[in-house]
């Protein structure tokens, strides 16, 4: 049998050989982005019931212990990915149960790596998944869009590298060793996010200026630069904010783990892991994770060149989707109107909305479980991208509410994109687990006016959870947060960069819009480990007067804030509605307030 390998000359239209569930001996060949679907047939009057489960398509590679040439495979996705930040590429790796000896899968820009067990433990890698920076000059601040979940890994050098800046989740990992957070060259970096996780070893963060980990064990953590917060993690270190800037909560309030294919002996299933409450560790520590299960006959499997109406059809018919890796464009919003729904994408799989049309919304029902995909703001500007709830939702989802989980957005960088808001949260008790919402400040279509996006998340239903929640650069309020009872467990934020001038960001007679506003009638709302940074770069004598604005009011809460001036480029004078001090100058040293009213 012939080594996978990827065709270096493959155009990005070409369609390569096909990972065949069930094949258990099969190779497939790593090929490029599969192109638009054939010309579809003749109309009909009633088009045929959509058939689920099926084919995965041509960059979704499977490997077995037994697969020849897998290290070559994975290298030469890297060589296509690792520079390419805005490209279409995308790949989807799974090794099956078993267990690999001396690989090292490096992830380049939307890769994702996973195991297909139960466990992390039934697959087992003895070798590295690494990210490092060298495409940068060991600057680890743009290393987005990739992931690692599912795996165990015994590392060659006893450490395993992970440098990686926002939308790089690593879940359900078991690393036998330390885990490294930083580049070889110990260079910047701005993280990151680890879930579900064990880390036997100690984690060093060394550069990293912040992170969040939650419901995971560690066997230590080194260091700290700006702000690390914890919930729910054995072997966190103990609260100290502001020296060093640890928060350490002793569980997350309530969670539930993202969801996952695997292999259950030839047949594929989605893991849908159960509701936790007050939760602390792994969730696979001891035997079977808790949750139920689907054969992948009940989705859709979705591939690049779908219509929105196709992918409607499905989810009316009773079917989830699996987004295949690749680039989905709709011409209407993908509707989920049905409870615990689920749409699952793989290897960074994106919808990007056409002429001005939101990509997707969800009713006002229990139990949507949205993971694992991005969306891309399109050239005509929506009023929103993602609406998860209809205006006015107010129906309960205590004990099964909608989860957003490893959805990412992104205006500009890609080309012009608009957008009026990223992501409305109009569902009572939705639980946001790890976003990135990124009004680009590099790439192409990019400029104050040109990826104009005044709103980043807007959230107005009741009880919604946020944890792991990184929003950046949007022309007004980075989040602004109308429901009552909401909590938001780490958020981290940089000002929009290129603001002309002062008059730019005016806001009434406000110099500037906060990062984090909580509406002026919220009565209850409480936060943990929180930071805005600024870097206004095209004008550095624009001050901010505040990084969070709120009522005040007793259930109004914060604890361990902080904003930043990077280098003084621009400036904050207070951190929260008139408290805190003033940035100082040049000197980027975050000015913090540890408890806040």
């Amino acid at each position: 049998m012939t080594s996978p390998s990827v065709p270096s000359s493959t155009p990005p239209s070409a369609v390569g050989r096909r990972a065949v569930l069930g094949a258990a001996a099969a190779a497939p060949v790593l090929a490029g982005l599969s192109g638009t679907a054939s010309a579809a047939p003749a109309a009909r009057r009633r088009p045929p019931r959509l058939k689920g489960g099926g084919d995965l398509g041509p960059n979704v590679i499977v490997f077995d212990p037994s697969t020849p040439g897998i290290q070559a495979t994975l290298d030469e996705a890297f060589a296509r990915q690792e520079k390419d930040q805005f490209g279409p590429g995308r790949y989807q790796f799974f090794f099956k149960p078993g267990t690999y000896q001396g690989l090292n899968a490096q992830l380049g820009f939307c890769t994702s790596v996973s195991g297909l067990g139960l466990s992390p433990d039934d697959t087992t890698i003895h070798g590295d998944v690494t990210v490092d920076a060298g495409w940068f000059d060991g600057n680890a601040t743009q290393n987005f869009w990739r992931s690692a979940e599912n795996l165990a890994l015994v590392p060659a050098n006893g450490t395993n590298r992970w440098a990686v800046a926002q939308a790089a989740p690593f879940r359900r990992m078991h690393v036998r060793g330390d885990l490294n957070l930083a580049s070889s060259t110990y260079g910047w970096a701005s993280g990151g996010y680890i879930a579900d996780s064990r880390i036997d070893g100690t984690v060093g963060p060394y550069s990293q200026q912040q992170w969040y980990t939650r419901e995971s064990a560690v066997g230590g953590w080194t260091n700290a630069v700006w702000n690390m917060v914890f919930s729910g993690v054995e072997g966190a270190p103990a609260q100290s904010f502001p020296d060093p800037p640890y928060t350490t909560l002793d569980t997350t309030p309530v969670s539930r783990e993202k969801p996952f294919l695997y292999l259950d002996g030839e047949r594929y299933r989605v893991f849908l892991p159960a509701l936790r409450r007050n939760a602390r560790g792994v969730t696979w520590g001891s035997g079977t994770p808790r949750g139920t299960s689907l054969p992948l006959e009940r989705f859709y499997v979705a591939r690049p060149g779908d219509s929105a109406a196709t992918l409607n059809r499905a989810l009316e018919q009773g079917l989830h989707l699996l987004l295949t890796p690749g680039v989905y464009h709709v011409d209407q919003p993908v509707r989920v109107n049905r409870p615990d729904t689920v749409v699952l994408g793989l290897g960074y799989a994106t919808l990007v909305p056409d002429n001005g049309v939101t990509a997707l919304k969800v009713a006002d029902v229990d139990g949507v479980r949205l993971a694992g995909f991005l969306i891309d703001a399109g050239t005509v500007n929506s009023p929103v991208l993602l609406e998860v709830g209809p205006r006015g939702a107010c129906r309960n989802h205590a004990a099964n509410p909608i989860t957003v989980q490893d959805v990412f957005i992104r205006i500009g960088g890609a080309g012009p994109g608009r957008a009026t808001t990223s992501m409305v949260i109009n569902a009572r008790h939705t639980i946001v687990d790890h976003t990135w919402v990124w009004r680009a400040d590099h790439g192409e279509g990019v400029g104050w006016e040109t990826n104009r996006c005044d709103y980043g998340v807007v959230v107005n239903g009741h009880d919604v959870l946020a944890t792991g929640l990184f929003v950046e650069h949007f022309n007004k309020y980075d989040v602004q947060w109308n429901g009552e009872r909401g909590r938001t467990i780490f958020f981290q934020n940089e000002k929009a960069y290129d603001a002309p001038n002062q008059a730019a960001i005016q806001n009434g007679s406000l110099k500037g819009y906060a990062a984090y506003k909580v509406g002026d009638h919220v009565t209850t709302h409480e936060g943990w480990g929180m930071g805005s940074y600024c870097y206004y770069n095209v004008d550095p004598t624009i001050v901010q007067h505040h990084g969070f604005a709120a009522p005040e009011r007793p259930g109004v809460r914060f604890h361990h804030i902080m904003v930043i001036s990077l280098s003084g480029n621009g400036q904050y004078e207070c951190v929260i509605n008139d408290t805190g001090a003033p940035t100082s100058g040049t000197n980027t040293v975050p000015s913090v307030v540890v408890s806040y009213p």
